[in-house]
C-alpha cells in the first residue's frame, strides 16, 4: 500500500514538471518575463505561477474528492478557452508597450538626450506588480487544467488526504519546472537588455506575436472545434 501510493506521489511530481511545459504554460510566461532585467526577478515569475497555480488545482481537486463531483466539459472548455484569451491579452500589452516605449522615442528631437529618473519604490512597485500578475496567470491555468488533474486523482486515489498530498506533489513539480522554464526563457531579455536595447525591444515583439498567435489558435480550436460555440 505505501509502495502504491509512494509510486503515485512520484508520478505526480514527474507529470507536474511536465505539465509546466506546455505550449501556453511556457508562452504565457515568456511574456511576463520580458521586463524583468535579472534571472532572479524571471525566475520569481516562475514561482508565483506555480504558486497560484497549485492553489487552483487544490482548491478544484479537494472540491472533486469531498463531493464526488467532476468537471462539466463546458465548463474545462470554457476555462480553456479563457486560456486562449489570456494569451491574446499578454501578447497585446507586450506589442502596445513596445509601441508606445517607439512613439515616446522617436517623439524627441533628433540628438537631444533625454534622461528618465526611476526611484527604488517604483522598482519595488514592479517587482510586487509581476508578482501579482504571475500568480493570478497561474491561478488561471490552474482552472484550466484542473478537470483532466483531478479526473486522474479520482482514478488512483480514494481519500481526501491521499488526494491532497497528490496535489501538493504535482504542483510542487510544476513550480519547480515553471521556474526552470522562466529563468531560462529569461535570459534571451535579461541580457538582450544589457547589451542592445533594440535586439530587446524585438525579442519582446516576437514574444508578444507568437503569445497572441497562439491564444487566436486556442480559442479557435476550443471554441469551434471543440464546440464551446456552436448552438446547442
Amino acid at each position: 500500500m505505501i509502495t502504491t501510493i509512494g509510486a503515485t506521489l512520484l508520478l505526480g511530481l514527474i507529470l507536474g514538471v511536465q505539465h509546466a511545459l506546455d505550449a501556453d504554460h511556457v508562452v504565457a510566461v515568456s511574456t511576463i518575463v520580458s521586463r524583468e532585467r535579472k534571472p532572479l526577478g524571471a525566475a520569481a515569475a516562475g514561482l508565483f505561477w506555480g504558486i497560484g497555480h497549485t492553489i487552483t488545482l487544490l482548491l478544484v481537486g479537494i472540491f472533486v474528492l469531498v463531493f464526488k463531483k467532476t468537471i462539466p466539459v463546458r465548463a474545462a472548455l470554457s476555462m480553456e478557452f479563457l486560456v486562449g484569451a489570456l494569451l491574446v491579452g499578454l501578447g497585446i500589452q507586450i506589442l502596445w508597450d513596445c509601441w508606445r516605449k517607439s512613439f515616446h522615442t522617436h517623439s524627441h528631437s533628433p540628438g537631444r538626450k533625454h534622461i528618465h529618473f526611476h526611484a527604488h519604490n517604483q522598482d519595488h512597485h514592479h517587482r510586487e506588480r509581476h508578482r501579482r500578475k504571475s500568480l493570478l496567470v497561474g491561478m488561471i491555468h490552474g482552472l484550466a487544467g484542473g478537470g483532466a488533474l483531478v479526473l486522474l486523482v479520482l482514478a488512483t486515489i480514494h481519500t481526501l488526504l491521499e488526494g491532497v498530498a497528490y496535489i501538493l506533489v504535482f504542483g510542487v513539480g510544476s513550480i519547480l519546472g515553471m521556474m526552470v522554464i522562466s529563468t531560462v526563457l529569461g535570459l534571451p531579455f535579461t541580457l538582450s537588455a544589457k547589451w542592445s536595447g533594440n535586439l530587446n525591444e524585438r525579442i519582446r515583439l516576437l514574444a508578444g506575436a507568437v503569445s497572441v498567435v497562439l491564444g487566436v489558435l486556442v480559442m479557435v480550436q476550443i471554441g469551434r472545434l471543440g464546440g464551446l460555440l456552436s448552438v446547442a
